[in-house]
């Protein structure tokens, strides 16, 4: 048996990633890290990809906080505020987004000729996805 001191490392190539996980239209989630690929207990991560001149469904990701890096291109990512206004972060390679769990958020790719990709980390080993009918459907299901 071994200790905590003395588990192995996983290494998962770029080139073997598995897009057998949650889907929202509009985009394509890939999987890295996650239970059933490395046995993780507490943590998801893989990419995203927004095509260009997509929009994603509406959605959230329950009870996960979700992490997300920029790694190409400039996707929006779409919110309700406090008021109820529709409200869109506007980013660029190298920036950062928190989406806290439940929020309802959608991920858009405005350029005609550019896909988006974005490096995405949850605190669920699993990617939670629920699709909503929209932005105000702010339902807590996982």
């Amino acid at each position: 048996m071994t200790d905590s001191f003395h588990q192995k490392l996983h290494h998962v190539a770029g080139g073997s990633l598995h897009a057998d996980t949650a889907q929202s239209s509009g985009m394509r989630r890939v999987e890295a890290i996650s239970g059933k690929t490395v046995g993780s207990q507490a943590l998801w991560m893989g990419q995203t990809h927004v095509a260009a001149s997509t929009a994603s469904a509406d959605h959230h990701h329950g009870e996960s906080e979700t992490a997300i890096y920029v790694v190409s291109g400039n996707p929006e990512f779409v919110f309700l505020d406090e008021n109820g206004v529709e409200t869109r972060h506007r980013t660029q390679p190298g920036d950062y987004v928190f989406v806290p769990p439940f929020v309802p958020h959608r991920e858009e790719n405005p350029d005609p000729d550019h896909e988006a990709v974005v490096v995405i980390a949850r605190t669920t080993q699993e990617a939670i996805v629920v699709n909503l009918p929209d932005l105000s459907s702010a339902r807590k299901e996982t």
